[in-house]
This record gives structure tokens, C-alpha cells and sequence, in this order.
């Protein structure tokens, strides 16, 4: 069953797992509108109140499609989009976080999402062209306008999320973290609970990789990016899937599916923490929401901890020229 959990100190209260909804629009084949709007009002009946997409999703499609899905379903449900991309032609040309395209992108993200308020707003990336200041500065405006509530970054560092902070209270920091993905750890999870602010993993259960179902990149189809990943290529691929076993033995052990071992594991690691794993269908949404009911001893934690440094998965985590966005 799932609980609550508050992100930040502001009063941002939301489903202790939320939902990814990019692949509804985008990277994992093709695309079935009408069962991912019944995946959404089904999330909403399992107690799913956290629901993220983003304008760059499509682009545009994923908003719009949650803007038809919510349509007198508003109320009791936390939308969380964000703006940071400049997009030409249904393709990204670079980052621009200036305030005059923050304020535009507010407004056309309200329409397509058929409301009149986004609850969380996050940068999706820094922007080096952007003084921080002036990022967190336009959005507190938005804030005080009553079109925002909340203020979250996306794959930020440290020294932004503590400028940004300093402007405007962050209430959330979006990052890909999970059981293969641990970069957050050192730094940036310290500097977060150290400024109140709460943690949105993406990608928690490894692009599909710590469910057990995992194949090489060139078996995924032609639109499906884990083609490209370079932790499902050659050697990487073997790798990881060693690394992995571990999830999958605990999993049996509870009579559980290795994806749920991998979202209990996010779980435990602190009520500061709200996963949101994608899915685009309803089967797999049920198997994750099941996962809140999964609960491991310190002793599984600290066995997964110890099967899945970061030293041991192998491949980086995106592309060169991905990576080139992440600020760290």
C-alpha cells in the first residue's frame, strides 16, 4: 500500500512512488495512447498521486496526453513538468533557461495540461549560458503568481542546487539514481539533506535492467534508445547482467519480481526519497506499486549495496554527448 512522503521542507506532499510517464510519449517503441491513459487513472486508484512528464517528451505529446487523462481529475494529483531545452522542429537544439523562455514554456505547458497550475516545476538541465540566480529568481516569480508551486532541479550539482537554493527553496532534485546507478551517493545525497530537499530517481529500475527482462541493445527496436545505452552493448551487457544476479536472488527469496527488490531497495534508503519508475502500461504499473508492500532486511540492503558498487557496473550511464548535460 502506499504511503506518503513530503519532498522538501515547503509542504510538497506526494505518493511514495510516482509515475514516469516519458514513455508514454517517447524512447520505448511504439505507443498506445489508450492504454497509457487507463495506465494513469489506474495509477490514480492505487493511491499514485505523483505524476512526471516534461514539454521536451514528444515533444509536447506527454503533456497533452496527461492533459486529456486528467481532465476532471485534477484535484488530489501532483503534476510535476519542466522547461530547459530549446526546441526547433520537434528536436532540441541546445539548453535555454532564459527567463523570457521559462515564462513562455510555463504557458503553453498550462494549455497543453489543460490546468491552471504545474505543482512542481523543475530546470531539466542546467544551463551554462543562465546564471542560476536568474533560473530560480523567474521561477519564485511564477511561485508568487500562483502559476507554479513548487521549484525542483533536474540533474543538477551541487554548487547549483545551492545557488538555486539560496534564490528560491528547491523542494525536489530529479536525478537518475538507482541499485546500478549510484552517483548521487557521495556528494550530492549529502548536500540535499543537508538543505531540505527531497529526491526524485529516475530511471530506478535501470532502464529495465534490474527487472530481470533486460536484452542487448541491438534486440530493442528501431526507436527503443536502450539500442544505443552503452551499458546493453557487448561486454557491458555481460557484465551488468552479472552484477544484477544478486536483485534476482533476493527476489526469489520473497517470492517477488527483481524490479520490486530494486524499488524497496530506493525505499529504504529514506522517506526523503519518491522513485518514479515508467511504465505505459498497467500490469507493470500494479507489479511496481506492489513494491511498496516489499520490505528488506538491513542485512538485503547491505547485500545490495555490496553486489552493485559503482565500480562494478559497467558502461557509462548515457551518451558522450548526453553526459556533456549533466551537470557535475
Amino acid at each position: 500500500m502506499l504511503t506518503t512522503r513530503k519532498l522538501g521542507t515547503q509542504g510538497l506532499e506526494v505518493s511514495s512512488l510516482g509515475l514516469g510517464c516519458m514513455g508514454m510519449s517517447q524512447s520505448y517503441g511504439a505507443f498506445d495512447d489508450a492504454e497509457s491513459i487507463a495506465t494513469l487513472h489506474r495509477a490514480i486508484e492505487l493511491g499514485v498521486t505523483f505524476f512526471d512528464t516534461a514539454e521536451v517528451y514528444g515533444p509536447f505529446a506527454n503533456e497533452e496526453l496527461l492533459g486529456r487523462a486528467f481532465e476532471g481529475k485534477r484535484d488530489g494529483i501532483v503534476i510535476a513538468t519542466k522547461f530547459g531545452f530549446d526546441i526547433k522542429d520537434g528536436k532540441t537544439t541546445g539548453t535555454d533557461s532564459r527567463p523570457e523562455h521559462i515564462r513562455a514554456v510555463v504557458e503553453a505547458s498550462l494549455k497543453r495540461l489543460r490546468t491552471d497550475r504545474i505543482d512542481l516545476l523543475y530546470q531539466h538541465r542546467v544551463d551554462p549560458n543562465v546564471p542560476m540566480e536568474d533560473v530560480a529568481g523567474t521561477v519564485g516569480e511564477l511561485v508568487t503568481a500562483g502559476k507554479v508551486r513548487f521549484f525542483g532541479l533536474s540533474e543538477a550539482g551541487v554548487a547549483n542546487i545551492r545557488r538555486a537554493h539560496a534564490v528560491h527553496p528547491v523542494s525536489a532534485l530529479q536525478s537518475e539514481y538507482s541499485l546500478w546507478e549510484r552517483n548521487l551517493e557521495p556528494e550530492i545525497i549529502p548536500a540535499l539533506r543537508e538543505l531540505g530537499i527531497g529526491l526524485v530517481p529516475f530511471s530506478p529500475l535501470g532502464r529495465g535492467f534490474l527487472t530481470g527482462t533486460a536484452k542487448r541493445g541491438e534486440e530493442y527496436p528501431e526507436g527503443d534508445h536502450r539500442r544505443n545505452d552503452p551499458r546493453f552493448q557487448g561486454a557491458n551487457f555481460e557484465a551488468n547482467m552479472r552484477a544484477a544476479k544478486t536483485v534476482g536472488e533476493i527476489a526469489d527469496a520473497h517470492g517477488a519480481k527483481p524490479g520490486q527488490v530494486a524499488l524497496a531497495w530506493l525505499l529504504a534508503k529514506g522517506d526523503d526519497i519518491v522513485p518514479i519508475p515508467g511504465t505505459k502500461r498497467r500490469t507493470y504499473l500494479e507489479d511496481n506499486v506492489a513494491a511498496a508492500d516489499l520490505a528488506l532486511s538491513a542485512d538485503e540492503v547491505a547485500r545490495l549495496d555490496a553486489a552493485l558498487p559503482p565500480e562494478i557496473v559497467s558502461g557509462a550511464r548515457y551518451t558522450e554527448r548526453q553526459m556533456a548535460m549533466v551537470d557535475r
